[in-house]
């Protein structure tokens, strides 16, 4: 596979001059690519080993702002460093940028030189290696919805983000046609990414005006993590470039169909997948059964890691291909959790729950802690729904809003026994950061609805 640098691959770009400059980065807890440009000269004599950034980095919000009410780092406490250990066996090329090589890096203390437990990257790694402790592989794969508008950001920022255009007049839904006029941008984006080492299988659109998919093969856990962060911070970056903006906010405006990231995944053990019984009617082994009663018992519990804000619930809606029910279901988009492939090897389960907004190292690190908690309990799976899940009276609703998902937060025995306490209290405050910024803000559907009539 193309892309993947070693670090003496590195030294050799840097010595013939095709790379100066190395990317040295870190995923906040929004999913972001955060870091430093190093002269690749520099990288390579001193900063391969570390380097360090400032602590609020992992206790902030979207804006950069820093809410108080955090134990791990304050203003009282000073803010101090964290270091950043590059991982050099993601060091890769970053072919849309001139001269660019890129590394992610992992938060260590700048004291213990430990992990920082509430940093993303260690929280998967942390579930990752409680599988191999028994005897499993996590495979994933991620689907990354987003929209493309005309206007670029700089020109949307200065409308006040009003009078959006999407790029597309119309339902795009696999739609060659319309596709073709969104080449010029969805195109550098697939062959950038296949060459920066990510296995990229296809785009599409999807099923709104200006919306579009990106599909990356299934991965180890950790790969895949990588792979999305990566491809999110390209895509935005390769848009720019060409006068274009792309979102993945998921509900951009309420008569538009919102956008998800559906999150695909099964267990392997020596290359081969457990999850599969060829004995099954829908070939679903028993550990496939402990595992998805867990995914699907806890989900309320770890929806704020699917759905981070509070424009992520409004995502939530019947009729959209969005899911408002914590069931699963026989290759049905209807409902949470679809069971793809079944009666295959390829057998595995899809949570369609996660929007386009989610840190795919938080969302599959509590998907696998749940499942992981399904395996130990041998908790039993519940027959399949099947039909209309949207109006299944009886099957359990996803939290329908930020405060409710909170709340089912904070009160999470399964995670906080999975990541421990303090790394709990650490997002259930960053939700709480979230909720309290909205609520202090006037909206402009309270003064257009109630300036004059109220």
């Amino acid at each position: 596979m193309p892309g993947t640098l070693s670090f003496d691959d590195l030294k050799t770009r840097v010595q013939d001059g095709s790379v100066d400059t190395v990317l040295a980065c870190f995923v906040d807890m929004q999913g972001r690519l955060m870091g430093k440009r190093f002269h690749a000269v520099n990288f390579l004599e001193h900063s391969f080993e570390e380097t360090h950034c400032c602590n609020y980095l992992l206790a902030t919000d979207l804006e950069m702002g820093t809410p108080d009410g955090y134990a791990s780092t304050s203003w009282q406490a000073g803010y101090g460093d964290y270091v950043m250990k590059p991982d050099l066996g993601t060091i890769r090329p970053v072919p849309w940028l001139e001269g660019t090589a890129m590394v992610l890096c992992d938060i260590l203390d700048h004291h213990s030189h430990l992990p920082v437990p509430h940093s993303p990257r260690a929280m998967l790694q942390r579930q990752v290696a409680r599988l191999s402790d028994m005897g499993f592989d996590a495979m994933m794969a991620t689907e990354l919805e987003f929209f493309l508008f005309e206007q670029s950001f700089d020109d949307i920022r200065r409308g006040g983000f009003r009078d959006l255009k999407p790029i597309s007049g119309y339902n795009e839904d696999y739609h060659i046609l319309q596709t073709t006029r969104e080449e010029h941008v969805m195109r550098p984006i697939r062959n950038h990414l296949y060459a920066a080492g990510l296995p990229i299988e296809n785009t599409k659109g999807e099923a709104e005006t200006g919306q579009e998919e990106l599909n990356i093969r299934y991965a180890p856990a950790l790969d895949c993590a990588d792979h999305h962060t990566i491809a999110k911070h390209a895509i935005k970056e390769i848009a720019n470039a060409n006068g274009h903006a792309a979102s993945f906010l998921p509900k951009w405006h309420h008569d538009k169909v919102g956008s998800s990231s559906h999150v695909h995944q099964s267990l392997w053990q020596d290359g081969q997948p457990m999850f599969y019984d060829a004995s099954d009617d829908l070939g679903m082994s028993q550990l496939m059964k402990h595992y998805m009663a867990g995914l699907i018992a806890h989900a309320p519990e770890y929806t704020f890691f699917l759905a981070p804000y509070v424009n992520s619930y409004k995502r939530f809606a019947k009729g959209t291909f969005a899911p408002t029910k914590t069931v699963w279901s026989v290759d049905n988009r209807t409902a949470g959790f679809r069971l793809c492939g079944d009666g295959t090897k390829g057998v595995r389960v899809e949570c369609r729950v996660g929007g386009s907004d989610l840190n795919p190292y938080l969302a599959q690190a509590a998907m696998l802690a749940a499942g992981i908690k399904g395996i130990e309990d041998e908790m039993e799976l519940t027959p399949p729904t099947s039909g209309d899940v949207y109006e299944d009276a009886k099957a359990a609703d996803i939290p329908q809003n930020l405060r409710t998902a909170t709340e089912t937060l904070r009160g999470s025995q399964m995670l906080r026994e999975a990541f421990g306490d303090d790394v709990m209290d650490h997002y259930t405050r960053c939700a709480e950061v979230e909720q309290e910024e909205f609520d202090r803000v006037v909206t402009d559907w309270e003064i257009a609805r109630g300036f004059e009539r109220a």
